[in-house]
Parts: structure tokens; C-alpha cells; sequence
């Protein structure tokens, strides 16, 4: 195969979203760095982009530990020598127990790869795309509905998903001078292995339980390719893509 002409890292790329953007970004001809937990699920991934998997780099990793992460950078620069595109994806859900029913436990390891692990990607990619000739690079966070509104027992979900926004804004700001652009997508039912569940039901608001709408997970890697196919003169700053008809816009 032809080699690439721009070097994305996807986090969380063993299942749902990561995989779907992963996949997608190897069609287009991209270099990819596959990033996750489980080797095994990572390579799944692979082996699903066929002979576009050639252009593709799998790295066991850990978003919340430090360490983890900048052996994960440092691979992908011995791989590919750049990186153009970061996708923040990796995240967790806590339980859905009711707020004082949270453990301090589950609610710090929300906030470790959540939050903390989208600030440690975007602190090593600042350093690569800093350094790096042509300098700068894009940086899209995954924010979730929930970066806007919660749903019934999500508090550390919720909490972690606003404060990526937060971040969001700090990176595009602080990433101005050095040609750095950061935005965010935020996602609602996107139709995934992880969404299996909402067919049975999901909790509202007012207590009642119902089938939520779902959309094909393919728009959104559709919209991560539109957001980088821009020059870093321009910047999507934050696109929502949703089912059209799911309980967000009115919800609760």
C-alpha cells in the first residue's frame, strides 16, 4: 500500500466509537495508531480494515497512567514519524446507582480516563506536534451529550464529560500559537456494541424506562473526517451528531 500522507491516534479503538473511527480513517488511507487496553480487541480491529490494516499500529495502553502514555506517543513516532490527527475517545461508564451510592473508588476512576486521560494524550500530542515539521496538528476530544446534559445516575459521567469541554476550549486557546486546533464531537445514540443494552430500554428522567432511537455509528466517523479534512486555518470547534429523535433536545 501507498504510504500514508497523514497519521491519526485513536484511543479506546478496541471497540464501539474508537473502533468505527479507526476503521474509517484507514479507509480513507490514513496511518493509525490503535490505542487501548486490550490487545486482543485492538487487533479485532485490524484484522476488520483488511489489507488497509497495513497502514495501522496497535499499542496496548493505559490513558490514565503517564507513563503508559508517553510510551504510546513514542511508538507512534518511531512508527510513523508524525502525527497529524489525535482522537480523544477512551472513557467509562460508572454504575448507575443513585449519587451517594457512587463510590469515591468508581468515581475516580471515571475522572482518571475520562478526564485525566484525555489531558495526558493532548499534553504528549502538544509535544509532537510542537516539534514536528510541518508544525501542528488537530486534536478532536469525545464529549457525549452528557458534556450537556445527564442522564439519570451518571454524576461521574456527566461531571467528566462537561469538564472535557473545559478542556476542549484550553487546548484550542493554548494551542493557537502553534498551529494546533482542537474541537469536540459530541455523541448521542450512536449505534455501537456498547449501545446493545438501550434496545431493552434506557431510564428518563421522570423514572419511566424506554427504547431510545439510535444512528448508524458510520456518521460519525463521517464527521471526524469532515472536522480533519479542514486546514489548521479552520476548526469545527464542536459539532453534536445525534438520532434525530432521541430525548435531548427537551429532556427531562
Amino acid at each position: 500500500m501507498a504510504a500514508p500522507k497523514r497519521i491519526a491516534l485513536v484511543t479506546g479503538a478496541g471497540s464501539g466509537i474508537g473502533r468505527q473511527i479507526s476503521l474509517a480513517l484507514l479507509g480513507e488511507g490514513y496511518g493509525v495508531v490503535l490505542a487501548g487496553r486490550r490487545q486482543d480487541a485492538l487487533d479485532d480491529t485490524v484484522k476488520l480494515a483488511g489489507e488497509a490494516g497495513a497502514n495501522a499500529l496497535t499499542v496496548s495502553a493505559d490513558v490514565a497512567d503517564a507513563s503508559s502514555v508517553k510510551n504510546l506517543f513514542a511508538k507512534a513516532v518511531e512508527r510513523f514519524g508524525r502525527l497529524d490527527l489525535l482522537f480523544n475517545n477512551a472513557g467509562i461508564f460508572a454504575p448507575p446507582v443513585s449519587l451517594e451510592e457512587l463510590s469515591v473508588e468508581q468515581w475516580k476512576s471515571a475522572v482518571d480516563i475520562n478526564l485525566t486521560g484525555v489531558f495526558l494524550c493532548t499534553q504528549e500530542a502538544f509535544r509532537v506536534m510542537k516539534a514536528q515539521s510541518p508544525r501542528g496538528g488537530r486534536i478532536i476530544n469525545n464529549g457525549s451529550i452528557s458534556a450537556h446534559a445527564p442522564r439519570p445516575f451518571s454524576a461521574s459521567y456527566t461531571a467528566t464529560k462537561h469538564a472535557v469541554t473545559g478542556l476542549t476550549k484550553a487546548t484550542s486557546l493554548d494551542g493557537r500559537q502553534y498551529d494546533i486546533a482542537c474541537g469536540q464531537i459530541d455523541i448521542g445514540n450512536a449505534s455501537t456494541d456498547m449501545t446493545t443494552l438501550m434496545k431493552k430500554g434506557t431510564l428518563q428522567a421522570d423514572g419511566s424506562t424506554k427504547v431510545e432511537p439510535t444512528m448508524d455509528a458510520g456518521h460519525v466517523a463521517k464527521a471526524i473526517i469532515y472536522m480533519d479534512s479542514l486546514p489548521l486555518d479552520a476548526n469545527v470547534q464542536f459539532m453534536t451528531v445525534m438520532a434525530t429523535k432521541m430525548p435531548y433536545i427537551g429532556r427531562g
